[in-house]
């Protein structure tokens, strides 16, 4: 099983992904917690969740919650209907993909461990601009991008009070080893047709960028007994500020056309003797979310997340001596994401099956996601909300789990672009009883 993590962390960040112009700026656009059919179902809840039959990477102390005789298996598929708003008409796209591969298992009674991998951003965009210039012709400008960051992690997950017992309070610690790997490719190509392009010649900017680095994150959860039917949830989640370097590989040159082909006429970086390659910055901000939630047993359960962080995502800075693509847009600014989640619960020792069905819904809200300042001086602080539902549906006397789930998100305005997201998402969390040691008389 863990070759075939591997293997997939390998090809992961081949995927494809759907025409996404925001996705051109930083390291691309993430989709976590998104990803995950039981968190989007959820409205993103993740500080709080934790069973036996899920993998919860987004607080690694909720692998704690494993058996202590049990291999957990839980792999999700997503597939993303994305329609694309501006004030010149939309473009609907739609994509599936493999959301995220996770394995569980214990170590000791109280230590366990979890590893699996997930998309963190994606990069894919392709968009033609127009403009008039002089004398008597028009330049015509490409945007093209791929590829994608993918994390490989590793967790632990200590039971440090209550063994386990869900009548008494349990008190859960745990940490993740992350490994964020990929590549990115993005180009401009300018084609002029003015009619004396003496000063004005074909060119092209071209930019592969390399990621391989290591982050950490840690997480906290804490069960209290309320009563004889009630259990109040706290979890903590911290991801350390980290300063981290990416390697950059460029090219800009003019170029010259015919019908059958196309020549390289100059570079104009690197420069003669100089090296196409450089290291650039990549930032992780210290970013903390807190969730609480409150459950009547076999009832219901409400819960409620809230992420801080003084940015969003990965802050990418290039450090080449030549700017490649020009002055970017982005601005790096305060983002906070708020996550409602609501479940009905299925009771497990139900003889009715529709009895042991898990209903789910939620909300979210993110200020900040994107800010940007265009060339006119105009800035826009991109906020993004979304809803979304699932039902959770009992397999095998209730230990597996087939998660199905829906989730609409809205993010930016008409006036610049608006991106709405239509997501359906299945996922099975696979529960079997390994390490048990038959007997026999």
């Amino acid at each position: 099983m863990a070759l075939v993590l591997l293997a997939v962390s390998l090809v992961a960040p081949a995927q494809n992904g759907i025409n996404s112009p925001y996705s051109q700026y930083g390291i691309g656009l993430s989709s976590l917690p998104y990803n995950m059919p039981w968190a989007s179902a959820l409205g993103g809840v993740t500080s709080t969740r934790s069973s036996m039959n899920m993998i919860n990477p987004f607080n690694p102390a909720s692998y704690a919650a494993i058996g202590k005789e049990t291999l957990v298996f839980d792999m999700g598929l997503t597939i993303d209907m994305t329609t694309l708003r501006g004030k010149s008409g939309s473009q609907f796209d739609a994509d599936g993909n493999l959301g995220y591969m996770a394995l569980g298992f214990p170590l000791t009674r109280w230590w366990k461990t979890a590893l699996g991998v997930m998309p963190l951003s994606d990069v894919n965009y392709q968009s033609v601009s127009t403009q008039a210039v002089n004398p008597g012709g028009e330049v015509k400008t490409r945007y093209e991008g791929n590829g994608g960051v993918s994390q490989l992690f590793w967790g632990h997950a200590f039971n440090v009070l209550g063994g386990g017992d869900a009548s008494k309070p349990q008190l859960r610690a745990g940490f993740n080893v992350d490994f964020i790997f990929g590549n990115l490719t993005r180009a401009v190509t300018y084609d002029f047709t003015a009619n004396d392009t003496t000063y004005m010649m074909d060119s092209r900017s071209q930019k592969d960028t390399y990621v391989r680095n290591l982050l950490l994150d840690l997480g906290l959860q804490y069960d209290q007994p309320v009563g004889d039917k009630h259990h109040l949830g706290v979890g903590l989640t911290v991801r350390p500020h980290r300063s981290m370097t990416v390697r950059d590989n460029a090219l800009v040159y003019t170029f010259v056309t015919n019908a059958a082909s196309e020549y390289m006429r100059d570079t104009i970086f690197p420069l003669d003797g100089g090296d196409s390659e450089f290291e650039s910055s990549l930032e992780q901000p210290f970013t903390s979310s807190v969730g609480v939630s409150f459950q009547r047993d076999n009832r219901w359960l409400v819960a409620l997340d809230a992420t801080f962080a003084p940015w969003s995502g990965l802050k990418y800075t290039e450090n080449s001596s030549y700017s490649i693509f020009g002055q970017s847009p982005l601005r790096y600014g305060s983002s906070q994401r708020w996550a409602l989640g609501l479940q009905l619960l299925g009771d497990k020792n139900a003889a009715s099956y529709m009895r042991r069905v898990t209903f789910s819904a939620g909300a979210h809200y993110e200020s900040g996601r994107l800010q940007m300042q265009m060339t006119d001086g105009t800035e826009y602080k991109l906020n993004e909300w979304g809803v979304g539902a699932g039902v959770s549906l009992p397999m095998r006397k209730g230990r597996s789990v087939l998660n199905i789930s829906a989730a609409y998100s809205s993010m930016g305005t008409v006036d610049l672009l608006r991106r709405d997201v239509f997501t359906v998402g299945i996922s099975v969390g696979s529960c079997e009883s390994w390490f048990v040691k038959r007997k026999f008389n």
